[in-house]
């Protein structure tokens, strides 16, 4: 338990934990203990967690306020109420409690939405080893393969890298798999002539990258599969183009939602004008999932997406990812066959920077030339 005191003489940084006990340790692993709490961790000062209901209230006692993450834990929620009736029971010996509790959440959401250079600079190296897996998938891959089989060389490359965990599980859909948005069975061979789409990245010390790419099996794109590829490559083109200071959080999305519905049109997958298929959204047919989301200590982290009823306005520090896709799962009413079995996403880590945007995930191939070339 963390406890932030803002003016206290002995220490603002206060930590309650475990204290080291070698019997245990043996058994469940080294504690950092109260000495290491201070000088592993920073706090001014540190506490044994079974001292917990003792010095709390003492520590409550003459603060104003409270800011709490009042809900994120029930048990917690009841004893942080034990105190404050501990309290208000010796109202009458001067004791006074707090008198006003607000909830933190917003405060640290926002504080994580912003990055610090430390922190852009360790989520950079996450997306550059996960990139690097990612080109490994590339080269490797080949008919006969199982889709469990990427997803192992990808854990291990990030591993070997210093990435021990994934940031979320791996996604990897050939075929009529990648149609299914969070596919993770992860159990089918991969075939001649289809694509497959991975969505895949690791967790760097405590931070996430996730990066998604869709290429063929065979190492060459089919027509049909050259078409919509590109108009998905196109789509996160103007999606990024969009991200920079001073535009929206929604106007990513429709960019890449102008784009998909224009090129569908173009391809007959849908009828009318562009102006009716927009307000319609008839383009949810084969794309019905936002552009992109938060990345940070979390693969889809916290902060706000609307302040005051509006999108947010994109600010210098944040970091998004932009993806873009196509669905067209087999059996489809309508389409023609030559485009069912196709799953398409494109994704990359854009973080906004005082001019523009800067692509983390910029390492991996998504040219239709370049992923050929890759995995000649």
């Amino acid at each position: 338990v963390a406890v932030l005191m803002p003016g206290r003489p002995q220490g603002e940084y206060l930590l309650f934990c475990r204290e080291r006990d070698p019997a245990r340790e043996q058994w469940d692993g080294r504690r950092a203990g109260l000495e290491g709490a201070v000088a592993q961790y920073g706090a001014d000062d540190a506490f044994p967690i079974d001292d917990l209901d003792d010095i709390l209230p003492g520590l409550l006692e003459g603060r104003e306020r409270v800011y709490y993450a009042m809900g994120s834990s029930s048990d917690f929620d009841q004893r942080v109420s034990g105190w404050l009736r501990q309290l208000r029971e010796k109202a009458r010996a001067g004791v006074h409690p707090p008198t006003e509790f607000i909830a933190l959440d917003h405060y640290l959401h926002d504080m994580r939405l912003y990055k610090s250079r430390s922190e852009i600079a360790v989520m950079r190296k996450a997306a550059k080893t996960s990139a690097a897996a990612h080109r490994e998938l590339m080269r490797q891959c080949r008919p006969g393969m199982t889709e469990y089989q990427l997803a192992s060389i990808f854990r291990h490359h990030c591993a070997m890298h210093g990435a021990t965990e994934l940031a979320y599980p791996s996604i990897v859909g050939g075929g009529d798999n990648a149609c299914i948005l969070h596919y993770v069975e992860n159990a089918d061979t991969l075939r001649d002539g289809d694509l497959v789409l991975i969505d895949a990245g690791c967790e760097l010390e405590c931070y996430a990258s996730d990066i998604t790419r869709t290429f063929p099996v065979n190492g060459r794109f089919s027509p049909a599969q050259r078409q919509l590829y590109q108009l998905v490559l196109d789509a996160q083109a103007a999606a990024i183009a969009k991200v920079k200071p001073g535009n929206h959080w929604d106007e990513p999305h429709r960019a890449a939602v102008r784009v998909l519905t224009r090129g569908l049109l173009k391809l007959g997958l849908l009828k009318g004008t562009l102006a009716n298929a927009l307000k319609k959204e008839s383009y949810r047919k084969f794309y019905m999932h936002r552009t992109g989301h938060w990345l940070g200590m979390d693969v889809h982290d916290v902060g706000d997406y609307k302040v005051d009823g509006h999108w947010r306005e994109l600010e210098p520090g944040m970091v998004l990812t932009v993806e873009p896709g196509l669905y067209i799962p087999k059996g489809m009413k309508g389409v023609a066959k030559k485009w069912q079995g196709i799953g398409i996403r494109i994704e990359d880590d854009v973080l906004v920077t005082r001019d523009g945007h800067d692509v983390l995930s910029r390492d991996v191939p998504k040219t239709i030339d370049d992923i050929e070339a890759l995995m000649a």
